[in-house]
């Protein structure tokens, strides 16, 4: 009897240690896929993203430098007020109505041969509505001012 608990007891620790293992497998194999890290301008430039790495982009669209192109296509820059990181997004629809030049937005996507190729857009939902991310990569530049009914409110 003493040895049967033995050898359950080691079958129960095997197979414990085996779907602990599998777990853990799985989680290294598709996590990255799901990851998608924020990156501003400045730190593309610094340090330029492989073609495969998909991740988001963020900052404010240039003045002036959105361009329509052929169908649901079209390019704009993205600042960081440093640096200038050009976007050209193609999806299956128009920009949103409330995309902007001098709004910040989010694109995410791929850089590919020195141009981000933008797969998603997120705008902002109304007119002082700037993403975490873009707010805090300006703050790390020492530009960014809060808005005026804001500073008021608190």
């Amino acid at each position: 009897m003493r040895g049967l608990k033995k050898q359950r007891r080691i079958q129960i620790i095997i197979l414990t240690l085996t779907c602990l293992l599998g777990t853990f497998l799985l989680i290294w194999k598709f996590l990255p896929d799901g990851i998608n890290l924020f990156r501003s301008p400045s730190q593309i430039v610094a340090s330029p993203p492989s073609n495969t790495e998909v991740f988001k982009l963020g900052g404010l669209v240039v003045e002036g430098s959105l361009k329509q192109g052929i169908g649901t296509q079209f390019s704009f820059e993205i600042t960081d007020t440093l640096n200038v990181v050009s976007v050209t997004y193609v999806g299956i629809d128009l920009p949103p109505v409330l995309f902007e030049e001098g709004q910040g937005t989010i694109v995410t996507g791929q850089w590919i041969d020195g141009v981000f190729q933008a797969t998603e857009l997120l705008a902002k939902h109304d007119e002082n509505y700037m993403p975490k991310e873009v707010i805090d990569a300006l703050k790390e530049q020492g530009v960014y001012q809060m808005p005026i009914d804001k500073v008021e409110s608190n």
